[in-house]
């Protein structure tokens, strides 16, 4: 299944792209696409523990499952004063 990553803020510039389109097997939880983000983008790898995720427009744990065709936001941590 296709699924569209959303990239924010410090992920957009790290990984050059607002965009990303991973190809997941049926039933992929956010900890397995979180994971192949890493392998597929591995200017990631040291942000994405910190990263929240929402799919669709909910927010989404580790454990959510993914369907097909989903739109995943990697929503970094924001920080400011």
């Amino acid at each position: 299944m296709n699924v569209r990553v959303r990239l924010f803020a410090v992920a957009k510039q790290l990984a050059g792209q607002d965009l990303i389109i991973l190809q997941l097997p049926e039933r992929t939880t956010l900890r397995q696409l979180r994971e192949k983000l890493a392998a597929e983008v591995p200017q990631l790898a040291a942000v994405l523990p910190h990263i929240l995720f929402a799919v669709g427009s909910e927010y989404a744990n580790d454990s959510s499952l993914i369907s097909a065709d989903s739109e995943v936001a990697c929503i970094p941590p924001v920080s400011g004063g």
